[in-house]
């Protein structure tokens, strides 16, 4: 049952173990399980059926959709947003009858990153910050920032404004048509000269 002395919400179905750490905020929806260890930030929420691992940090206003596992080794900063049923590894080649519990490798993605539906994040990567990963793409290697990933293995195909519009660099520069955010483009990576004069809203 909820504990209305708590400052956020989990689901009378879900269960949060004795030491799990839960930001203000926060929402914890049917089914999932906040194991002990695991360390949620302020104001995220959590869907249904998803699973957060001890040793697993998440950030503050993070978004993870449903059927999603946390598993240890992950860390999600600020405003990360998960799609639904996407998939996180922590072990390279995984053995059911061989332990490899001190093999677990990190993986990072950076604030503001957003991964898509059914796309799989295999363990020992990091993704840049705003780093847009496209639904059921699998990413194999290290994101730049603002990257556009998609495909199978996941390749970079453009980049993605901070707030979430596609952007067209020409002759090194871009401007997001949305936000006005403006960037310069260099030797295979993005950067944010400007940030959006009207918001991201």
């Amino acid at each position: 049952m909820q504990d209305h002395r708590l400052n956020y919400f989990a689901h009378e179905s879900s269960y949060v173990d004795d030491g799990a750490v839960i930001g203000n905020g926060t929402k914890i929806w049917h089914f999932s399980h906040v194991m002990p260890g695991a360390v949620i930030g302020e104001r995220c929420n959590l869907g249904q059926n998803v699973v957060v691992m001890p040793g697993t940090k998440i950030g503050n206003n993070v978004k993870i959709q449903n059927n999603v596992s946390i598993y240890e080794g992950v860390e999600l900063e600020d405003d990360v947003f998960c799609g639904p049923s996407c998939v996180f590894t922590n072990v390279m080649n995984p053995r059911s009858h061989v332990s490899r519990k001190n093999e677990y490798r990190r993986t990072v993605v950076k604030r503001g990153g957003s991964i898509g539906a059914n796309a799989t994040i295999v363990c020992g990567v990091t993704l840049g910050e705003y780093a847009f990963i496209g639904a059921g793409a699998v990413v194999t290697s290290d994101v730049p920032a603002y990257g556009l990933m998609v495909g199978v293995p996941a390749r970079r195909v453009g980049w993605m404004c901070q707030c979430g519009e596609r952007l067209h660099p020409t002759g090194g520069h871009a401007t997001c048509a949305r936000c006005g955010a403006s960037y310069t483009e260099t030797g295979g990576a993005l950067r944010q000269v400007t940030p959006s004069r009207v918001g991201a809203s």
